[in-house]
């Protein structure tokens, strides 16, 4: 199984990805975390990649993801993340078709919502105005190209259980040979999906066990 977060900056999609790695241990024979590349990039570098420079991040994240050799594979970020960034900042839209292409093949698509507590690091974040606008922008992407995706919300062990929810969810379609969509209580197809109540509500529902079809 291939797992793919996916979300704006500081969504918590690092946190994420190391406690699911955790959590699955038990769960897969080997369990692999591929970290997002672009932290790597800026470390390097001292600052974020400019626009010429975007398709070289796409490109790596994706052949390490591609490269990793396990029953599990948790990817802390992919490219359709870097596509919606060189789109927004620089307005090149270049990456989408190699990036949504990329997404498809992934089992499980899991999008870090924007309800932690805003947190800067000096290098790659440009503020809560911008991390909301990619939020969008991804929501955007992920309807538009019909990508199944299911939203991760809550602090600490609230957001693994929800993550893990997901999971077991896309497993057990694998396993009964049926597309992840079926009976998907967590893709989001509504016009209002970006409502961040709705999402809520709904998200509050689905950890009572309520069943859920949208």
């Amino acid at each position: 199984m291939k797992i793919g977060i996916v979300g704006a900056e500081c969504s918590g999609k690092s946190t994420l990805s190391q406690a699911l790695h955790t959590a699955l241990r038990s769960r897969f024979a080997s369990i692999e975390c591929v970290p997002e590349y672009l932290r790597t990039w800026s470390a390097l570098h001292g600052r974020p990649p400019q626009a010429h420079e975007q398709q070289h991040v796409s490109d790596t994240q994706a052949a390490h993801i591609e490269q990793a050799d396990a029953d599990c594979v948790v990817a802390d970020t992919t490219p359709l993340v870097t596509a919606v960034y060189s789109d927004v900042l620089f307005h090149d839209s270049s990456l989408y078709d190699t990036a949504v292409a990329f997404q498809r093949r992934l089992d499980l698509t899991l999008l870090a919502c924007r309800d932690l507590p805003w947190v800067a690091d000096g290098i790659q974040r440009d503020g809560v105005a911008m991390q909301q606008r990619i939020d969008q922008r991804l929501r955007d992407v992920l309807l538009t190209h019909q990508i199944p995706f299911a939203t991760v919300y809550g602090l600490g062990p609230r957001r693994l259980q929800a993550a893990l929810q997901a999971i077991d969810h896309a497993d057990a379609s694998q396993r009964a040979q049926l597309p992840a969509t079926s009976s998907a209580a967590w893709a989001w197809v509504c016009d209002t999906c970006s409502d961040a109540e709705c999402e809520h509500r709904l998200f509050s529902r689905l950890t009572q066990g309520a069943s859920v079809r949208v």
